[in-house]
């Protein structure tokens, strides 16, 4: 797959088959946004525009009624709702908008010093006021909020670093994309190694959020890398991670560190021989694209449970064994893909949304999947997702 417009294309596609997953083809009209986006951005404009409004509303309401009715609810309620929407000069000019057209009404009208025009404008200018404190408690809190989500982010990209494109001789690409700006960071990861018995993968997702999963995700590539160096089988080194996972289980005092778990999938592509061996432990089932657009799902014929679950059940683990020819692409992903929804509650099937696809590079076959993936959510993604690719060139 030369780029994402080869992709989207249908380069390989077969008729009748199912959407592309990249853009579209050159000369195209552009899609048009999803339903759930062109909603939530007139939302978001319709609510911007409250504030105004809502002074407007009381100007109007306070100058046509009796004097024994007031638009105090509408004009407080303006700077309350400028306050977690707008930056702290708006919600000022807010309070002072809403101030303004209650004097000027009572100034027209006349009467500026009865008490029921004076408790009116206090009230305003009190509810001001502490829209503006509101509006400084929610904009630290943003901050904080922000700079945990980047200190996190920061931790998870330095124990999931890109992999060089090429190792042992096979195309590499590697791809993490985070869920909606205000998500939690989740505990997906990826690794490759090269090592005497071939280059060796694994793409894995840690229960739970934050930056105890990322710990955990330190955890489980240190013992990867390790194990993938020194141990001769897949099978072995499924076994160094579940010791790892139960050792760190033991040297944690939380109670829920002894709950947790990771689901991954291991591949081991040998030097030149055209085969690759995987192992599953409780993970969506890797892909392998062939050079013609055939998708095939590397079914584990020996399900096991994910690592860290070992006192559940102990059995061998067993790696089952694939041919893997020249122009083939292996592709390992998490569940922030698979089990990604639409509106209408339907998984996106990845092996239905690839068939017929030629891929010459990973990189972006990994870019369309990802783009394809959010416009299936409509831009509504709830689990991040990692996505690694390997081409036998």
């Amino acid at each position: 797959m030369a780029d994402e417009g080869a992709l989207a294309q249908g380069s390989g596609h077969r008729p009748g088959g199912p959407a592309p997953a990249g853009d579209p083809a050159p000369g195209d009209p552009p899609a048009p946004p999803a339903p759930e986006g062109r909603r939530i951005s007139r939302a978001r404009t319709a609510v911007r525009l409250l504030p105004a409004l809502l002074i407007a509303a009381g100007g109007v309401y306070d100058y046509y009624t009796p004097s024994t009715y007031s638009a105090v609810p509408l004009f407080i309620a303006a700077p309350l709702v400028a306050a977690p929407l707008y930056s702290r000069r708006g919600t000022v000019l807010t309070g002072l908008a809403a101030t303004t057209v209650v004097l000027a009404v009572h100034l027209v009208l006349g009467g500026v010093f009865d008490v029921d025009a004076v408790t009116e404008l206090v009230t305003v200018v009190t509810v001001s006021a502490l829209a503006v404190l509101i509006n400084t408690l929610v904009r630290r809190s943003s901050e904080q909020l922000a700079s945990a989500r980047e200190i996190a982010e920061a931790a998870q990209r330095a124990v999931l670093p890109e992999p060089v494109e090429r190792i042992g001789g096979f195309q590499i690409a590697a791809r993490y994309e985070a869920a909606q700006a205000d998500a939690s960071i989740g505990g997906d990861l990826y690794a490759v190694q090269d090592s005497p018995h071939g280059v060796r993968l694994i793409v894995g997702d840690v229960r739970g959020k934050g930056l105890g999963a990322v710990s955990a995700v330190a955890v489980v590539i240190g013992a990867f890398r390790e194990a993938a160096e020194q141990e001769t089988t897949l099978e072995a080194v499924a076994q160094r991670l579940e010791r790892a996972l139960a050792r760190e289980g033991t040297r944690r005092d939380r109670v829920d560190a002894f709950e947790e778990f990771t689901t991954a999938v291991l591949a081991e592509l040998p030097h030149g021989d055209g085969t690759l061996s995987v192992l599953n432990r409780g993970h969506p089932p890797p892909l392998l694209l062939y050079a013609d657009g055939t998708v095939r799902a590397l079914l584990a014929t020996q399900p096991a449970l994910p690592l860290g679950m070992g006192e559940l059940g102990a059995w061998p683990d067993q790696a089952d064994r694939a041919a893997f020819p020249g122009g083939a692409t292996l592709l390992l992903y998490t569940d922030g893909v698979s089990e990604t929804r639409d509106p209408q509650g339907r998984f996106y099937d990845v092996e239905e949304r690839l068939e017929g696809r030629v891929c010459h590079d990973p990189g972006a076959l990994l870019a369309a999947v990802a783009k394809d993936v959010r416009r299936h959510s409509g831009g509504r993604l709830t689990d991040d997702m990692a996505l690694l690719a390997v081409r036998r060139p």
